[in-house]
């Protein structure tokens, strides 16, 4: 099957570079999927998880706090602020924030900053998703 270049950066350092067949990702207007041949295309993503499908056939999750996706004919581009691949990511933190997050949520439910906080609460759910889904991927290879 063909393959395509996928570049992910974050703020601070390159992610992941290589060819890959096909990714997912969660772009602002709902999911897409990329693969080789995709139509050029430039949009913003939400927080989320992108899913690469490896050369070989095996998948990685990295999840990313948002960014921008550009498909060019041979070169796919993922800029986020925050990306973690989910191997890395730790689900006790996640989880301790996450509960951090519901709680000023309770807490400031008439507050200005509600969005903030409900923003929040999505970045680690989906950090959660994405530790959730490489565990799954990682049990599925044993």
């Amino acid at each position: 099957m063909a393959t395509f270049n996928l570049t992910v950066v974050s703020a601070e350092e390159k992610i992941f570079s290589g060819d890959v067949k096909s990714i997912q990702a969660t772009g602002i207007e709902g999911e897409l999927g990329v693969l080789p041949g995709h139509t050029p295309l430039l949009t913003a993503i939400k927080p989320g998880i992108v899913k690469l499908t490896l050369e070989d056939d095996n998948e990685e999750v990295i999840y990313v706090s948002g960014g921008f996706l550009e498909v060019q004919p041979t070169i796919v581009t993922v800029l986020a602020d925050v990306a973690i691949r989910g191997n890395e990511l730790d689900s006790e933190r996640i989880l301790a924030a996450k509960k951090r997050a519901e709680d000023n949520i309770r807490e400031h439910h008439s507050d200005a900053n509600y969005e903030v906080l409900t923003a929040k609460l999505s970045k680690e759910l989906a950090k959660l998703r994405a530790y959730e889904l490489t565990e799954k991927l990682v049990k599925s290879k044993r």
